[in-house]
């Protein structure tokens, strides 16, 4: 593997978003014969950073001096993609924009390679028109990309533009580090479910949506046939859910509907189904303690106690996606962002199975019994950026109905942008597979659980589910629990 030309080196004194992400991949290759603590991921590179880099380099039979070049850059990234199976591409290290053959040099940072093309087929078609500017899209881990940004955001070097996720956009929009976008967005172009996931706490639109999505049921065609079992269709309940994964399991031995203690992938979608709901209208408040969704959960976590359903233990070891593309398992709730890639990255499956509308709950305590939930992405800015009047007109072409058109055309999402949902469906025209039941679901989509106080929740009540799973908690108690912890971290 070749460091790119523009790696940098680091070493005690030095600062920013390279040694966070140099200190996360030390944290990562740690051992039981480690003996240097683990480093805070902050951007400093002080005395236990460069004891660290000695120890590694101790280690590997390198130059010990403690600085982070070339070499050390190399085995470091080796050493960490190994261990945690990583198959990502060296993330580049150039943040900061510049200038380059005299054109304006701009950063994009992103965290899905699978979109990389359809990324810079947008940048190519707004660099066309403005041949001053060029555009270097990057990509990272999901999770060095975080480690990263928070980094570059307190050193005042973040990328020009970069994606924004809803986990953390209340984070940097409420702190006053993106820049308002308000001017730039179509908001009759877009619903009211994607404008809020680009929105801060006060209503203002600090970010430019990107795509949308819904959870869909994937489902195995083989498996169905060989239990003489009728494939899911819009008719079907919770109770064909189970029917069907007893007959399965009786017929076949594999698991039927893998109930993975998921929040978007899972227990969320069945809440709402059931008239309950994760947070009320302000989202000042928890429901847990509600009795729709007491029910629903009720339901979800009890599907465990069957023999067709793994444990959360075994989740622990084996994602859903993976156990279902293994063909160990019939059913499991998939995003729409992923279908495409999975239909690509395992050709030996592709027509052994579809995808479906979620199950209905039989008996709401409100509505019809119907919800998915909805996420989106959007395009952001620093509220610094030297350069933010090039950059929001950049984002004003993304979010526009010629840019959204590139990225749905290209299979990365479906395009925020109402009206665009057949581009993106148009990418799987090859394929034997009924995507559209993920646009049929907009119509009763639910905006993904999130308010400001999220990231101190969230972990939290995660905890208190998988004690409930695990027996170590009742039900009752354990859903106060998630009330009450939701509840006092909101009214912070």
């Amino acid at each position: 593997m070749a460091i790119p030309a523009y790696y940098s080196l680091l070493h005690r004194g030095s600062s920013g978003p390279d040694v966070a992400l140099v200190q996360t991949w030390l944290n990562g290759v740690r051992d039981a014969c480690t003996w240097h603590d683990p480093l805070k991921a902050d951007g400093k590179f002080g005395l236990s950073t460069e004891n660290a880099v000695k120890e590694f380099q101790l280690k590997n039979k390198m130059n010990v001096d403690g600085k982070v070049g070339a070499n050390t850059w190399n085995v470091l990234y080796t050493r960490y993609t190994a261990k945690h199976g990583l198959h990502v591409p060296y993330p580049g290290i150039a943040l900061r924009s510049g200038s380059s053959g005299g054109k304006k040099a701009l950063t994009f940072q992103i965290w899905d390679v699978a979109q990389k093309e359809g990324m810079e087929a947008m940048c190519a078609a707004y660099t066309q028109q403005h041949p001053e500017v060029s555009i270097e899209v990057q990509v990272t881990s999901w999770n060095e990309y975080w480690t990263k940004l928070e980094a570059a955001a307190t050193s005042n070097q973040m990328p020009d533009i970069f994606w924004m996720h809803t986990n953390e956009l209340l984070k940097y929009a409420d702190n006053g580090m993106l820049a308002d976008c308000s001017d730039i967005v179509e908001k009759d172009k877009f619903s009211e479910v994607s404008l809020s996931n680009a929105m801060g706490s006060n209503g203002t639109l600090y970010a430019v949506p990107k795509d949308k999505d819904t959870v869909g049921l994937v489902y195995n065609k083989e498996m169905f046939d060989a239990a003489g079992v009728a494939y899911p269709d819009e008719n079907w309940t919770w109770d064909d859910l189970v029917s069907a994964s007893e007959k399965i399991y009786a017929a076949t031995g594999k698991y039927g509907y893998m109930a993975y203690a998921d929040d978007q992938l899972g227990y969320w979608n069945f809440v709402y189904q059931a008239g309950g709901y994760i947070l009320n209208e302000d989202k000042t408040k928890a429901g847990f303690t509600q009795p729709a969704t007491e029910k629903a959960m009720k339901f979800y976590i009890g599907l465990q106690q069957n023999d067709w359903c793994p444990d959360q233990t075994y989740f622990a070891e084996t994602a859903p996606g993976t156990a279902f593309f293994s063909e160990k398992g019939a059913m499991f709730l998939e995003g729409d962002w992923n279908i495409l890639a999975e239909l690509q990255n395992y050709p030996e499956m592709v027509g052994k199975w579809d995808v479906a509308v979620l199950p209905k709950c039989p008996d709401p305590e409100s509505g019809d019994g119907r919800a998915t939930i909805s996420n989106g992405l959007c395009y952001a800015t620093a509220a610094s950026n030297k350069n933010l009047d090039t950059v929001k007109d950049i984002l004003k072409f993304f979010g526009s109905e010629e840019g959204q058109r590139i990225q749905g055309e290209s299979g990365a999402a479906i395009p925020a942008y109402q009206g665009l949902e057949d581009t993106w469906a148009g990418c799987f025209a090859e394929y034997p597979i009924n995507i559209q039941c993920f646009i049929e679901m907009f119509e009763y989509s639910i905006q993904s659980v999130n308010n400001a106080s999220r990231p101190e929740w969230k972990s939290k009540v995660n905890d208190e589910l998988l004690k409930i799973y695990a027996g170590t908690e009742d039900l009752e108690t354990g859903l106060q629990k998630m009330q009450d912890i939701v509840d006092q971290a909101s009214a912070g």
